[in-house]
């Protein structure tokens, strides 16, 4: 099979388009032959510093296809079906091998390319705004870096659970005004304001309810001061690259509370397997948008990944073998 693979970590540069043999299913999973890989955040975070697990690694999260091979142990999932898989790694490539948990069966007619892009992005937003945000209708919200993945999610989640206002920051107003559509009442360019300052403008000086952070760095200390009373901050991410320093004083006199958040230390659980099935079914019926800003072919995986770190994006970047 042909996949994206790197012998070190860097800069995406360090990706090449070679061949490698094709993997073994194991009794208690599948192969599926590749449609569509959906890049997340921490694909281009593990590429840049993270473990390689293989050697060449093939990194990635999320992709989905055609099952080609059944496990001998697999009862509930059958040779071409179509689907959504998880894995530690091995997305960038034309077959994957997956435990037969972390597939989810893709609605009739659904588009693979999107379907591909909602488990752990939305699956994500989904436990930072209710499980760890304990987000209630009429509530307040803020989405740090709202046209990421996770971002637009979490926009059209806390939108249609009730929340009274939803914030958002990103790079640009141009990319602030594509997020309106999608349940955004006010962008704040964090290039141009001080973060902290519009929160509090727009919220009558009280803050925001509810904060989903998945840059971290600098960013988190912001997040922290723009919570009102009681207010939570999820922490679900570092795509700011920056160290994580926060000062915990600051959570003490509002009783403040900030949690961190990782989709995969849970995600064999019954919750979140049902949870993601739930909200793909969601997207299949138009409930939700999955927002595709470009699909690049997995030979020019470094173009994606630059791409991405451009910061130019709205939605999730994929890739098609």
């Amino acid at each position: 099979m042909k996949a994206a693979v790197y012998y070190e970590n860097g800069g995406p540069e360090v990706l090449r388009y070679e061949d490698l043999p094709d993997p073994q299913c194991h009794p208690k999973g599948v192969i599926i032959k590749v449609e569509a890989i959906a890049i997340e955040g921490g694909d281009t975070l593990n590429r840049w510093r993270g473990p390689l697990m293989t050697n060449p690694h093939v990194v990635g999260y999320q992709a989905a296809g055609e099952i080609v091979e059944v496990g001998a142990e697999v009862t509930h999932l059958r040779v071409g079906q179509k689907v959504a898989t998880v894995n530690n790694w091995g997305s960038h490539a034309e077959l994957r091998s997956v435990p037969a948990r972390n597939c989810w069966p893709i609605p009739h007619g659904f588009d693979v390319k999107k379907a591909a892009a909602i488990p752990v992005t939305f699956g994500t937003a989904h436990d930072c705004l209710f499980e760890f945000g304990r987000m209630k209708a009429g509530e307040t919200v803020l989405v740090q870096a709202g046209a990421s993945g996770v971002g637009v999610a979490a926009i059209q989640l806390a939108k249609k659970a009730g929340a009274s206002l939803v914030l958002a920051t990103a790079s640009s107003d141009e990319r602030l005004e594509r997020l309106k559509p999608l349940g955004l009442d006010h962008g704040i360019n964090y290039r141009d304001k001080d973060v902290v300052t519009e929160v509090k403008r727009l919220t009558d000086n009280k803050g925001v309810n509810v904060v989903v952070d998945s840059v971290g760095g600098s960013t988190l200390q912001g997040s922290i001061n723009a919570l009102a009373y009681r207010g939570r901050v999820s922490m679900v991410g570092a795509a700011g690259r920056e160290p994580m320093v926060v000062d915990v004083g600051s959570m003490m006199g509002g009783n403040r509370t900030l949690s961190g958040v990782f989709l995969g230390a849970e995600i064999m659980t019954d919750r979140v397997h049902d949870n993601i099935q739930n909200l793909i079914e969601q997207a299949a019926r138009g409930e939700l948008e999955v927002v595709v800003d470009r699909v690049f072919p997995l030979a020019e995986a470094a173009a994606a990944h630059a791409y991405i770190e451009s910061r130019a994006a709205v939605g999730r970047v994929v890739m098609v073998p």
